[in-house]
């Protein structure tokens, strides 16, 4: 009779276990989604700004001389509370160097 009871506790344990793993996968799998998608997010938010300066470009004759233009004459949208953008513009016949960083949160 003993046996079937330590049997039954390696089976329960054997159970929690099992459920462990597949909670600790499942978070695995979440964690890798998100920051997936912030990388998704940063890289589409970095071709916005180069396609609006492309169009501006087109348009004006120029490049943007900030952000700001951009935000204001085309209607770009940027969350500052997420992302830092550097932009620095050469000249106004030169495209200018766009990057996007995630801000720490």
């Amino acid at each position: 009779m003993k046996e079937k009871r330590s049997f039954g506790i390696l089976s329960v344990v054997g159970k929690c276990l099992l459920l462990l793993f597949c909670c600790a996968a499942v978070l695995l799998a979440v964690s890798k989604l998100e920051q997936g998608s912030r990388e998704q997010g940063r890289l589409l938010l970095e071709d916005a700004l180069r396609r609006t300066a492309v169009a501006c470009y087109a348009a004006e004759g120029t490049y943007p001389p900030d952000v700001a233009y951009m935000e204001t004459h085309y209607g770009l949208q940027i969350d500052r509370s997420r992302y830092l953008v550097d932009y620095e513009i050469f000249a106004s016949n030169l495209m200018p160097q766009i990057s996007v960083m995630e801000r720490s949160s």
